[in-house]
């Protein structure tokens, strides 16, 4: 298997942390940064457009800061995700100040352009894509991107349908390059066991919902803590595209998650007009992103106290399987 890029090797727990819009901020990014995983958010929860350029310097700055006072454990990367997709006209003001910054790692959505990849090519950045299925991850590495961010059933919000086990073992037979794979992933046995399947990361995103520097209501981060994977519902009315949602976030908007009509993706405007935005946030905010792996999360903690989780279990997961003899 090749070489990670040189950009992973702070990280002191396989982990990335999935950009959550809305949920994602720049506390939450720094904090999961110091706590030895990549961090992330979308460059679209900076609104209005004008605010990123302020998120990304106190990022920057603060990791900064930590590193030059915490030189024998330096911060993981963060990374901003961008939506490719036609949609997002906020697309080259956002790339610009990608670039302006030097974001370590872009993660691509919706789309892959080989313009995007070039530009953070340029400065020396990496480039992960997510993908549902082995065609999108074929064309996404054609175009130029550098890794690839299977995202397989029971993911949060925009989702695919395939097993892990199927995605990860069609990915691998021809590409050998950086792979996270998401999907329930709560627990530290389960970044072992994407581990075992394949994948260099695990993706994480519901769990860090949870947390409280995490930009979610209270009853949000509490939805969390009680449900099960029979509380998600998977469907494609609020954006267009697959994705799993919490049923009682749901019922709470006045409809029947049991009996949802199909979406359309030409009546999302990501990066729109300020009306157009609020309206568009209004949805999320009332409508709860969320993927199956959230039985794993008992209480709502601080970024620190859930990696510390993570790794602990993890370490234990590895040590079990260590003394098993076959």
């Amino acid at each position: 298997m090749a070489k990670l890029p040189s950009v992973f090797d702070t990280l002191r727990l396989p982990v990335i942390g999935s950009p959550m819009f809305i949920v994602s901020n720049p506390k939450l990014v720094i904090e999961q940064c110091k706590a030895g995983i990549v961090g992330s958010m979308p460059a679209l929860n900076a609104r209005p457009a004008e605010l990123l350029e302020d998120w990304l310097a106190e990022i920057t700055e603060t990791l900064a800061d930590y590193n030059a006072k915490n030189p024998d454990k330096p911060a993981a990367p963060f990374a901003i995700n961008q939506i490719v997709h036609r949609s997002n006209i906020r697309l080259e003001h956002d790339m610009a100040l990608i670039e302006k910054y030097k974001v370590p790692i872009v993660i691509t959505s919706l789309g892959a352009r080989e313009d995007i990849n070039q530009a953070a090519h340029s400065y020396g950045g990496v480039v992960m894509h997510d993908v549902i299925n082995n065609r999108f991850a074929n064309k996404a590495i054609e175009k130029g991107a550098d890794g690839l961010v299977a995202v397989a059933a029971g993911a949060g919000g925009h989702a695919g349908d395939k097993s892990p086990f199927a995605l990860i073992q069609e990915i691998r037979e021809w590409f050998d390059g950086p792979l996270a794979l998401s999907g329930s992933i709560a627990n530290g046995r389960a970044i072992l066991a994407a581990q075992a399947m394949g994948a260099d990361f695990a993706y994480i995103g519901s769990p860090f919902i949870a947390t409280t520097e995490a930009n979610a209501a209270d009853d949000y981060k509490q939805a969390i803590v009680d449900g099960t994977s029979d509380d998600i519902v998977y469907s494609d009315f609020f954006t267009g595209v697959k994705g799993n949602y919490l049923a009682p976030s749901i019922k709470a908007a006045g409809l029947d998650p049991n009996n949802l009509p199909e979406g359309d993706i030409s009546s999302m405007n990501f990066g729109a007009s300020a009306e157009k935005e609020a309206e568009q946030a209004k949805a999320w905010r009332d409508i709860w992103g969320c993927g199956q792996g959230i039985a794993a999360v008992k209480d709502v903690v601080s970024v620190a106290e859930m990696v510390a989780r993570l790794q602990r279990e993890y370490q234990e997961a590895k040590a079990r399987l260590d003394s098993i003899a076959f």
